[in-house]
């Protein structure tokens, strides 16, 4: 589909020179940084669904593997 975007003249001319270097159309490379923001939003959409699902109820800890837990981390050096 071709469509007409405005962006920077700066942000053009990095654009066309990136297009340049990696060989490829400046609708190719256009389609990959939208893609790559595009995969990205996704992948901050779900952490914060994840973050939203665990924070409604805290998790539960066996008593006895949480004391283990504490006496190991007692051993460590921070």
């Amino acid at each position: 589909m071709k469509t007409a975007v405005s962006v920077p003249d700066d942000l053009f001319r990095r654009a066309e020179a990136a297009a340049r270097r990696l060989r490829v159309s400046r609708s190719k490379l256009y389609a990959k940084a939208i893609e790559e923001f595009l995969k990205q939003q996704d992948r901050h959409a779900i952490t914060e669904r994840l973050n939203d699902v665990y924070s409604r109820d805290p998790a539960k800890v066996d008593t006895g593997l949480h004391r283990a837990q504490l006496k190991s981390l007692e051993k460590d050096a921070w």
